[in-house]
Protein backbone atom coordinates (compact mmCIF):
# COMPACT_ATOMS: atom_id res chain seq x y z
CA UNK A 1 0.00 0.00 0.00
CA UNK A 2 1.55 3.38 -1.55
CA UNK A 3 2.42 5.27 2.59
CA UNK A 4 0.61 8.59 3.07
CA UNK A 5 2.55 11.35 4.87
CA UNK A 6 4.72 7.77 6.26
CA UNK A 7 1.25 6.62 7.92
CA UNK A 8 -1.03 4.22 5.80
CA UNK A 9 -3.44 3.78 8.03
CA UNK A 10 -4.62 7.60 7.88
CA UNK A 11 -5.69 6.72 4.09
CA UNK A 12 -9.28 5.06 5.23
CA UNK A 13 -9.77 8.20 7.96
CA UNK A 14 -9.28 10.68 5.46
CA UNK A 15 -11.62 8.82 2.79
CA UNK A 16 -14.57 8.68 5.22
CA UNK A 17 -13.98 12.03 6.43
CA UNK A 18 -14.54 13.24 2.86
CA UNK A 19 -17.07 10.79 2.11
CA UNK A 20 -18.65 12.95 5.14
CA UNK A 21 -18.22 16.15 3.83
CA UNK A 22 -19.47 15.37 0.37
CA UNK A 23 -22.32 13.56 2.15
CA UNK A 24 -23.08 16.91 4.26
CA UNK A 25 -23.24 19.42 1.34
CA UNK A 26 -25.05 17.46 -0.73
CA UNK A 27 -28.32 17.40 1.74
CA UNK A 28 -27.22 21.19 2.48
CA UNK A 29 -27.81 21.79 -1.18
CA UNK A 30 -30.89 20.00 -1.03
CA UNK A 31 -34.07 22.11 -1.19
CA UNK A 32 -35.79 22.25 1.84
CA UNK A 33 -39.86 22.94 2.66
CA UNK A 34 -40.62 23.57 6.49
CA UNK A 35 -44.00 22.00 7.17
CA UNK A 36 -43.64 20.04 3.34
CA UNK A 37 -45.50 23.21 2.40
CA UNK A 38 -45.77 22.36 -1.41
CA UNK A 39 -43.81 18.69 -1.78
CA UNK A 40 -46.19 16.36 -3.77
CA UNK A 41 -45.57 13.54 -1.31
CA UNK A 42 -47.57 11.10 -3.54
CA UNK A 43 -50.92 10.54 -5.82
CA UNK A 44 -54.42 9.89 -5.44
CA UNK A 45 -57.75 9.77 -7.43
CA UNK A 46 -59.43 10.46 -4.20
CA UNK A 47 -59.65 13.92 -3.97
CA UNK A 48 -58.18 17.40 -5.75
CA UNK A 49 -57.77 21.08 -4.72
CA UNK A 50 -56.56 21.76 -8.31
CA UNK A 51 -58.80 24.02 -10.07
CA UNK A 52 -61.46 23.75 -7.20
CA UNK A 53 -62.49 21.12 -4.26
CA UNK A 54 -63.11 17.93 -6.11
CA UNK A 55 -63.89 14.23 -4.35
CA UNK A 56 -63.69 11.58 -7.08
CA UNK A 57 -64.14 14.24 -9.83
CA UNK A 58 -67.30 16.03 -8.66
CA UNK A 59 -67.16 19.63 -7.39
CA UNK A 60 -67.56 20.34 -4.18
CA UNK A 61 -70.74 22.67 -4.69
CA UNK A 62 -72.55 20.45 -7.05
CA UNK A 63 -72.10 17.28 -4.06
CA UNK A 64 -72.83 19.77 -1.08
CA UNK A 65 -76.03 20.86 -2.72
CA UNK A 66 -77.17 18.14 -4.43
CA UNK A 67 -76.22 15.15 -2.90
CA UNK A 68 -77.00 13.23 0.26
CA UNK A 69 -73.76 12.31 2.67
CA UNK A 70 -74.18 8.52 2.41
CA UNK A 71 -73.99 9.18 -1.59
CA UNK A 72 -71.03 10.70 -0.87
CA UNK A 73 -69.48 8.38 1.70
CA UNK A 74 -70.33 5.64 -1.61
CA UNK A 75 -68.45 7.64 -4.05
CA UNK A 76 -65.24 8.13 -1.72
CA UNK A 77 -65.08 4.18 -0.83
CA UNK A 78 -66.80 2.71 -4.46
CA UNK A 79 -64.79 5.59 -6.89
CA UNK A 80 -68.92 6.03 -8.55
CA UNK A 81 -71.91 7.26 -7.13
CA UNK A 82 -74.93 4.76 -6.71
CA UNK A 83 -77.57 4.13 -7.71
CA UNK A 84 -80.83 3.12 -5.56
CA UNK A 85 -80.29 0.13 -5.09
CA UNK A 86 -76.48 0.47 -4.27
CA UNK A 87 -77.76 2.97 -2.21
CA UNK A 88 -80.31 0.77 -0.14
CA UNK A 89 -77.60 -1.61 0.00
CA UNK A 90 -75.43 0.59 1.49
CA UNK A 91 -77.63 2.22 3.89
CA UNK A 92 -78.81 -1.63 4.56
CA UNK A 93 -75.66 -2.45 5.98
CA UNK A 94 -74.73 0.43 7.75
CA UNK A 95 -77.98 0.04 10.21
CA UNK A 96 -77.12 -3.42 11.04
CA UNK A 97 -73.59 -2.08 11.43
CA UNK A 98 -74.02 0.23 14.27
CA UNK A 99 -74.24 -2.20 17.02
CA UNK A 100 -71.32 -1.20 19.45
CA UNK A 101 -69.94 -4.40 21.68
CA UNK A 102 -70.44 -3.74 25.50
CA UNK A 103 -67.09 -3.23 27.09
CA UNK A 104 -66.46 -0.76 23.80
CA UNK A 105 -69.59 1.20 25.73
CA UNK A 106 -68.42 0.66 29.31
CA UNK A 107 -64.57 1.45 28.68
CA UNK A 108 -65.45 4.93 27.29
CA UNK A 109 -67.98 5.64 30.00
CA UNK A 110 -65.51 4.46 32.43
CA UNK A 111 -62.63 7.11 31.32
CA UNK A 112 -62.69 9.94 33.93
CA UNK A 113 -64.89 12.90 32.73
CA UNK A 114 -62.08 15.11 33.04
CA UNK A 115 -60.12 13.40 29.80
CA UNK A 116 -61.22 15.10 26.25
CA UNK A 117 -63.78 14.41 24.03
CA UNK A 118 -61.48 13.57 21.14
CA UNK A 119 -59.04 11.34 23.40
CA UNK A 120 -61.90 9.55 24.59
CA UNK A 121 -63.16 8.48 20.47
CA UNK A 122 -59.68 7.92 19.98
CA UNK A 123 -59.63 4.95 22.87
CA UNK A 124 -63.00 4.16 21.65
CA UNK A 125 -62.04 3.44 18.05
CA UNK A 126 -58.92 1.52 18.89
CA UNK A 127 -60.73 -0.97 21.57
CA UNK A 128 -63.16 -1.74 18.55
CA UNK A 129 -60.63 -3.37 16.51
CA UNK A 130 -60.40 -5.95 18.90
CA UNK A 131 -63.97 -7.07 18.60
CA UNK A 132 -63.38 -6.83 14.16
CA UNK A 133 -62.96 -10.59 13.56
CA UNK A 134 -61.68 -8.79 9.99
CA UNK A 135 -59.01 -6.33 11.82
CA UNK A 136 -55.75 -7.92 10.14
CA UNK A 137 -57.51 -8.91 6.91
CA UNK A 138 -55.80 -6.00 4.75
CA UNK A 139 -58.21 -6.88 1.65
CA UNK A 140 -60.01 -4.50 -0.39
CA UNK A 141 -62.85 -5.93 1.04
CA UNK A 142 -62.41 -6.23 4.19
CA UNK A 143 -61.21 -2.51 4.25
CA UNK A 144 -64.40 -1.09 3.05
CA UNK A 145 -66.47 -3.24 5.68
CA UNK A 146 -64.74 -1.93 8.61
CA UNK A 147 -65.15 1.41 7.53
CA UNK A 148 -68.81 1.33 7.21
CA UNK A 149 -68.49 -0.85 10.31
CA UNK A 150 -66.35 2.65 11.87
CA UNK A 151 -68.89 4.79 9.96
CA UNK A 152 -71.95 3.02 11.82
CA UNK A 153 -70.56 2.87 15.63
CA UNK A 154 -68.63 6.18 15.83
CA UNK A 155 -71.50 8.47 16.18
CA UNK A 156 -72.17 5.86 18.97
CA UNK A 157 -69.24 6.66 21.05
CA UNK A 158 -69.78 9.68 20.69
CA UNK A 159 -73.27 10.03 21.89
CA UNK A 160 -72.59 7.62 24.42
CA UNK A 161 -69.69 9.50 25.83
CA UNK A 162 -71.67 12.60 26.06
CA UNK A 163 -75.08 11.49 27.13
CA UNK A 164 -73.06 9.78 30.04
CA UNK A 165 -71.21 12.91 31.25
CA UNK A 166 -74.55 14.67 31.35
CA UNK A 167 -76.11 11.81 33.05
CA UNK A 168 -78.23 10.72 30.34
CA UNK A 169 -78.98 7.59 29.17
CA UNK A 170 -77.72 6.12 25.89
CA UNK A 171 -80.03 5.85 22.74
CA UNK A 172 -80.06 3.10 20.30
CA UNK A 173 -80.04 4.71 16.56
CA UNK A 174 -83.70 4.78 14.72
CA UNK A 175 -83.34 3.23 11.32
CA UNK A 176 -85.80 4.99 9.95
CA UNK A 177 -83.89 8.09 10.51
CA UNK A 178 -81.22 9.62 7.81
CA UNK A 179 -77.50 9.37 8.62
CA UNK A 180 -77.57 13.03 9.50
CA UNK A 181 -80.38 13.01 11.31
CA UNK A 182 -79.69 10.08 13.37
CA UNK A 183 -76.55 11.42 14.19
CA UNK A 184 -78.02 14.35 16.00
CA UNK A 185 -81.03 11.93 17.50
CA UNK A 186 -78.70 10.26 19.35
CA UNK A 187 -76.86 12.97 20.80
CA UNK A 188 -79.56 15.22 21.92
CA UNK A 189 -82.45 12.70 22.13
CA UNK A 190 -84.55 14.61 19.95
CA UNK A 191 -85.48 14.05 16.08
CA UNK A 192 -84.08 17.30 14.46
CA UNK A 193 -85.62 19.70 12.16
CA UNK A 194 -85.70 19.21 8.36
CA UNK A 195 -83.29 22.66 8.31
CA UNK A 196 -80.77 20.43 11.17
CA UNK A 197 -80.71 17.24 9.07
CA UNK A 198 -80.00 19.15 6.06
CA UNK A 199 -77.07 21.70 7.40
CA UNK A 200 -75.73 18.19 9.12
CA UNK A 201 -75.74 16.35 6.28
CA UNK A 202 -73.57 19.63 4.60
CA UNK A 203 -71.59 20.09 6.70
CA UNK A 204 -70.17 15.78 6.85
CA UNK A 205 -70.69 16.85 3.17
CA UNK A 206 -67.97 19.10 3.14
CA UNK A 207 -65.74 17.55 5.94
CA UNK A 208 -65.41 14.22 4.60
CA UNK A 209 -61.97 14.41 2.71
CA UNK A 210 -59.47 16.82 1.72
CA UNK A 211 -56.52 15.26 0.02
CA UNK A 212 -53.20 15.31 1.98
CA UNK A 213 -54.02 16.80 5.24
CA UNK A 214 -52.25 16.53 8.32
CA UNK A 215 -54.77 13.12 9.65
CA UNK A 216 -54.55 11.99 6.59
CA UNK A 217 -51.15 11.76 5.67
CA UNK A 218 -50.81 10.24 9.13
CA UNK A 219 -53.06 7.64 8.03
CA UNK A 220 -51.44 6.90 4.85
CA UNK A 221 -47.70 6.85 6.75
CA UNK A 222 -49.37 4.08 9.55
CA UNK A 223 -50.79 1.89 6.14
CA UNK A 224 -47.17 2.63 4.58
CA UNK A 225 -45.87 0.54 7.09
CA UNK A 226 -48.18 -2.52 6.04
CA UNK A 227 -50.11 -1.70 9.66
CA UNK A 228 -53.81 -2.05 9.63
CA UNK A 229 -56.82 0.35 9.33
CA UNK A 230 -57.51 0.65 12.65
CA UNK A 231 -53.96 1.91 13.38
CA UNK A 232 -54.12 3.74 10.90
CA UNK A 233 -57.51 5.70 11.97
CA UNK A 234 -56.55 6.18 15.25
CA UNK A 235 -53.23 7.69 14.79
CA UNK A 236 -55.34 9.88 12.29
CA UNK A 237 -57.66 10.79 15.15
CA UNK A 238 -54.82 11.92 17.18
CA UNK A 239 -53.53 14.00 14.76
CA UNK A 240 -57.17 15.90 13.85
CA UNK A 241 -57.30 16.58 17.31
CA UNK A 242 -54.74 19.25 17.27
CA UNK A 243 -55.92 23.11 17.47
CA UNK A 244 -53.91 23.53 13.99
CA UNK A 245 -55.96 21.09 12.53
CA UNK A 246 -59.47 19.94 13.49
CA UNK A 247 -59.70 21.20 16.95
CA UNK A 248 -59.72 24.63 15.20
CA UNK A 249 -63.41 25.16 15.59
CA UNK A 250 -63.60 24.77 18.94
CA UNK A 251 -61.16 27.88 19.11
CA UNK A 252 -63.31 29.56 16.85
CA UNK A 253 -66.69 29.10 19.24
CA UNK A 254 -64.23 31.03 22.38
CA UNK A 255 -63.66 33.51 19.93
CA UNK A 256 -66.88 34.69 19.22
CA UNK A 257 -68.12 34.17 22.97
CA UNK A 258 -65.16 36.08 23.61
CA UNK A 259 -66.33 39.10 21.57
CA UNK A 260 -69.95 39.13 23.04
CA UNK A 261 -71.87 41.29 20.88
CA UNK A 262 -72.02 43.07 17.37
CA UNK A 263 -70.93 46.71 18.54
CA UNK A 264 -68.06 44.84 20.09
CA UNK A 265 -66.65 43.38 17.00
CA UNK A 266 -64.87 45.70 14.93
CA UNK A 267 -62.68 47.20 18.34
CA UNK A 268 -62.27 43.57 19.64
CA UNK A 269 -60.46 42.61 15.88
CA UNK A 270 -58.62 46.01 15.64
CA UNK A 271 -57.09 45.46 18.61
CA UNK A 272 -56.07 41.60 18.13
CA UNK A 273 -54.63 41.79 14.42
CA UNK A 274 -52.49 44.75 16.30
CA UNK A 275 -51.15 42.37 19.20
CA UNK A 276 -50.75 40.18 16.27
CA UNK A 277 -52.83 37.21 18.32
CA UNK A 278 -54.25 35.16 15.52
CA UNK A 279 -57.25 34.23 15.04
CA UNK A 280 -58.54 30.89 14.21
CA UNK A 281 -60.81 29.87 11.61
CA UNK A 282 -58.83 32.22 8.90
CA UNK A 283 -56.56 31.37 6.18
CA UNK A 284 -55.59 28.02 4.95
CA UNK A 285 -52.10 26.26 4.06
CA UNK A 286 -53.23 26.00 0.36
CA UNK A 287 -56.65 27.69 -0.25
CA UNK A 288 -55.01 31.66 -0.91
CA UNK A 289 -58.22 33.29 -2.35
CA UNK A 290 -60.65 31.27 -0.24
CA UNK A 291 -61.88 28.08 0.89
CA UNK A 292 -64.93 26.95 -1.29
CA UNK A 293 -66.63 24.34 1.59
CA UNK A 294 -66.15 27.94 3.87
CA UNK A 295 -68.92 29.84 1.34
CA UNK A 296 -70.86 26.74 1.09
CA UNK A 297 -71.69 26.42 5.01
CA UNK A 298 -72.01 30.19 5.19
CA UNK A 299 -75.68 29.80 4.05
CA UNK A 300 -76.43 27.08 6.11
CA UNK A 301 -75.65 29.46 9.29
CA UNK A 302 -77.38 32.30 7.93
CA UNK A 303 -80.75 30.17 7.39
CA UNK A 304 -80.20 28.55 10.93
CA UNK A 305 -79.36 31.82 12.92
CA UNK A 306 -82.59 33.14 11.47
CA UNK A 307 -84.46 30.13 12.58
CA UNK A 308 -83.04 30.51 16.05
CA UNK A 309 -83.01 34.29 16.80
CA UNK A 310 -79.10 34.90 17.18
CA UNK A 311 -78.62 36.72 14.02
CA UNK A 312 -76.20 38.70 16.21
CA UNK A 313 -73.82 36.20 16.13
CA UNK A 314 -73.53 35.84 12.28
CA UNK A 315 -73.17 39.77 12.39
CA UNK A 316 -70.29 38.90 14.71
CA UNK A 317 -68.58 36.93 12.05
CA UNK A 318 -69.56 38.79 9.14
CA UNK A 319 -67.57 41.76 10.54
CA UNK A 320 -64.65 40.27 12.15
CA UNK A 321 -64.56 38.26 8.87
CA UNK A 322 -64.75 41.40 7.03
CA UNK A 323 -61.90 42.90 8.48
CA UNK A 324 -59.68 39.96 8.99
CA UNK A 325 -59.92 39.88 4.56
CA UNK A 326 -59.11 44.11 4.63
CA UNK A 327 -56.20 43.80 6.81
CA UNK A 328 -54.63 40.71 6.45
CA UNK A 329 -55.93 39.04 3.34
CA UNK A 330 -57.00 36.32 5.04
CA UNK A 331 -60.57 34.50 3.80
CA UNK A 332 -61.73 32.01 6.40
CA UNK A 333 -62.03 28.74 6.12
CA UNK A 334 -64.20 25.74 6.83
CA UNK A 335 -63.93 25.96 10.66
CA UNK A 336 -65.53 29.77 10.87
CA UNK A 337 -68.88 28.98 9.81
CA UNK A 338 -68.70 25.29 10.76
CA UNK A 339 -68.21 26.34 14.83
CA UNK A 340 -71.75 28.76 14.11
CA UNK A 341 -73.67 25.96 12.26
CA UNK A 342 -72.92 23.29 15.70
CA UNK A 343 -73.90 25.92 17.86
CA UNK A 344 -77.21 26.88 15.82
CA UNK A 345 -77.75 22.94 16.18
CA UNK A 346 -77.51 23.24 20.25
CA UNK A 347 -74.31 21.36 20.03
CA UNK A 348 -71.48 21.66 22.59
CA UNK A 349 -68.05 22.44 21.54
CA UNK A 350 -66.71 19.64 23.27
CA UNK A 351 -68.78 17.91 20.48
CA UNK A 352 -67.48 19.90 17.15
CA UNK A 353 -63.92 17.96 16.79
CA UNK A 354 -65.65 14.17 17.23
CA UNK A 355 -68.27 15.45 14.79
CA UNK A 356 -65.37 15.58 12.28
CA UNK A 357 -64.21 12.39 12.87
CA UNK A 358 -67.29 11.07 12.02
CA UNK A 359 -67.28 12.51 8.23
CA UNK A 360 -63.62 12.23 7.96
CA UNK A 361 -63.02 8.68 8.47
CA UNK A 362 -64.26 7.98 4.93
CA UNK A 363 -61.35 10.02 3.51
CA UNK A 364 -58.87 8.33 5.97
CA UNK A 365 -60.20 5.04 5.18
CA UNK A 366 -60.15 5.53 0.73
CA UNK A 367 -56.76 7.02 2.10
CA UNK A 368 -55.65 3.84 3.62
CA UNK A 369 -56.96 1.52 0.62
CA UNK A 370 -55.39 3.40 -1.86
CA UNK A 371 -52.36 3.43 -0.12
CA UNK A 372 -52.66 -0.48 0.89
CA UNK A 373 -53.33 -1.16 -3.05
CA UNK A 374 -49.75 0.85 -4.17
CA UNK A 375 -47.74 0.66 -0.85
CA UNK A 376 -44.46 1.89 -0.73
CA UNK A 377 -43.26 3.32 2.27
CA UNK A 378 -43.04 6.78 3.16
CA UNK A 379 -39.74 7.34 4.21
CA UNK A 380 -38.81 10.90 3.84
CA UNK A 381 -35.06 12.41 4.73
CA UNK A 382 -34.06 15.21 7.12
CA UNK A 383 -31.74 18.01 6.75
CA UNK A 384 -29.01 17.29 9.88
CA UNK A 385 -28.01 21.08 11.72
CA UNK A 386 -26.65 19.11 14.68
CA UNK A 387 -23.12 19.36 15.75
CA UNK A 388 -20.33 17.67 14.29
CA UNK A 389 -18.99 14.35 14.39
CA UNK A 390 -17.49 13.74 17.64
CA UNK A 391 -15.90 10.93 19.43
CA UNK A 392 -17.28 9.41 22.66
CA UNK A 393 -14.96 10.42 25.81
CA UNK A 394 -15.48 7.99 28.58
CA UNK A 395 -17.52 8.95 31.61
CA UNK A 396 -14.32 9.27 33.71
CA UNK A 397 -12.76 11.73 31.72
CA UNK A 398 -15.38 14.31 30.85
CA UNK A 399 -14.54 17.27 32.86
Amino acid sequence: MRRMNGHSASFPFVVEGLKRLVERIDMSSEPYYPGLEGVIAGETAICTIAGGLQYRGYPIEQLARKARFLEVAYLLLEGQLPNQEQLADFQSILVESGDVPEPVIDLIQQIPLHAGAMDVLRTGISALAHFDPQQDDDSRAANVAKTLRLLAQIPVLIAARYRHSQGLPLIKPNPELSFAANLLYLIRGTEPTASHERAMDVSLILYAEHEFNASTFTARVVTSTQSDLYSAITAAVGTLKGPLHGGANERVMAVLEEVGTADNAEPWVREALAQKQRIMGFGHRVYKTGDPRATILHESCAELAAEAGQTELEQIADTIERIVREEKGLPPNLDWPSARLYHYMGLEVELYTPLFVVSRVLGWAAHVIEQSENNRLIRPRSRYIGPERRDFVPLAQRG
